[in-house]
């Protein structure tokens, strides 16, 4: 067998990257970041100094990679102390940083995905500018091999959701509680590898005791196939609903930040109300160093506690929803 294999994925590659770059330039820290809103998450490090670890999260907007990428600052400064833009940077004022790095990594739309970037405590030679052809077509080659692994990972994404319809909820034709887990576990894994947003929304039906007590239970039955229709035709064709209880429905939304769950939350609301379903709400973003059961767990607390809300003022529909752990 030949010494030289492709690497596994693209993780593997930026690790291999990112560990010749410090043996052939130097720098103390050398990153492969992803940006995501106002989150800049870092994927994977090269760390000779600076305690930076994988998925730790800093601001986007302190750091002199986001005035790279604005052009108010050079991809490579032995000296940031003379590039007034980097100087500036809130980021400096953080920790010690004397020459910086920074090439923009593209996904395959063309759009930023993140950086490839270095920084060091002190300035390095002038002369360590003439390497940018080399930095750049690293940063070309992980862009590249990103933009298939992307593409692979969100085929295994549906690969997924059409294998667990092998544990689906026999009522409704959802995930049910092993099939959700299944998913949310895949989930997670790429969240860690490419930094993706996700959220989570609970939801838990406010009258099915009532229904079965009064009606019958083929008519809770009934609300209940009714709520898991409407929640369906809401989610999009990448989120996952699933039923994890006998009436607590769970969506995945998945490369969905806070802001952009607003809209779908309210289009759950809207669905479940012209099916004449009420229903509590939790919303929760998932946090890169706690993951999605987390995310999960502070969804369903903020459910709750907006069912308890509800109850003890009385309301019977349900209030415009919020992106946050408690919706109401």
């Amino acid at each position: 067998m030949l010494d030289i294999q492709p690497f596994a994925d693209f993780p593997a590659a930026a690790a291999a990257v990112l560990k010749a770059l410090r043996q052939q330039l130097g720098f103390d820290l050398w990153m492969v970041t992803r940006t995501e809103g106002d989150d800049w998450i870092v994927l994977q490090a090269e760390d000779q100094g600076y305690g930076v670890r994988e998925g730790q999260t800093f601001r986007w907007s302190d750091s002199f990679c986001s005035r790279m990428v604005r052009r108010e600052g050079p991809r490579i400064a032995p000296e940031v102390a003379r590039v007034p833009a980097y100087a500036a940077a809130p980021i400096g004022r953080q920790v010690r940083i004397g020459a910086y790095v920074g090439i923009p990594l593209v996904a395959g739309d063309g759009k930023l995905f993140g950086t490839l970037c270095a920084i060091h405590p002190t300035p390095m030679p002038e002369a360590v500018a003439a390497e940018l052809p080399l930095i750049e077509t690293c940063a070309r080659l992980l862009s590249t091999l990103l933009a298939g692994d992307l593409k692979a990972a969100d085929a295994a994404r549906r690969a997924e959701h059409a294998h667990a319809a092998a544990t689906t909820d026999d009522l409704t034709g959802l995930h049910n509680r092993r099939g959700w887990d299944r998913v949310v576990a895949a989930e997670e894994a790429r969240c860690r590898r490419y930094g993706h947003p996700a959220c989570v929304v609970a939801v838990d039906l406010d009258d099915l005791k009532a229904v079965n007590d009064a009606d019958g239970h083929a008519a809770g039955d009934a609300l209940i196939r009714r709520a898991a229709r409407a929640l369906s035709a809401a989610a999009r064709a990448a989120d996952v609903v699933a039923r994890v209880g006998g009436d607590e429905f769970v969506i995945l939304a998945v490369e969905t930040d806070p802001d952009a769950v607003v809209g779908l939350v309210g289009r759950l609301r809207a669905a479940l109300g012209a099916a004449d379903v009420r229903a509590s709400f939790g919303v929760a973003p998932r946090e890169p160093d706690r993951g999605l059961k987390a995310a999960w767990a502070d969804a369903d607390a903020g459910m709750y506690a907006h069912k308890r809300k509800r109850k003890g003022s009385g309301v019977g529909r349900t209030p415009p929803a919020r992106a946050a752990a408690g919706v109401g």
